[in-house]
């Protein structure tokens, strides 16, 4: 799987901190056995951070109807929220925020 860094927004400074949270929290959804997953951070305000947690297809009705397990792992990973993200599991979710930034040249 990915480095746990490519879970942090870009421009985002990645501390040991943060990748610990995205770390412990991925450990504990595998360990609920959940196989195809991302979390990612996101900054709230100040130190306090926000969950979005991607699923694959297979597990995102799972995923719902275990998320007070989850959310209580999210609180013990040092997460203020977890979000579900509706869309699910996608390679370089992060840069869609990006992506939106970007002019668009014709």
């Amino acid at each position: 799987s990915a480095c746990l860094s490519s879970r942090i927004p870009f421009g985002t400074t990645v501390t040991r901190e943060r990748l610990y949270k995205v770390g412990a929290l991925e450990g504990e959804l595998r360990e609920l056995g959940f196989r195809h997953l991302r979390v990612r951070l996101h900054e709230v305000t100040g130190d306090q951070s926000m969950a979005r947690i991607e699923f694959g297809p297979t597990e995102i009705e799972r995923a719902f109807s275990e998320r007070d397990a989850i959310a209580k792992a999210a609180k013990r990973a040092g997460f203020l929220y977890a979000t579900l993200d509706l869309e699910g599991y996608r390679m370089g979710s992060h840069n869609e925020a990006v992506k939106r930034a970007l002019p668009v040249i014709s």
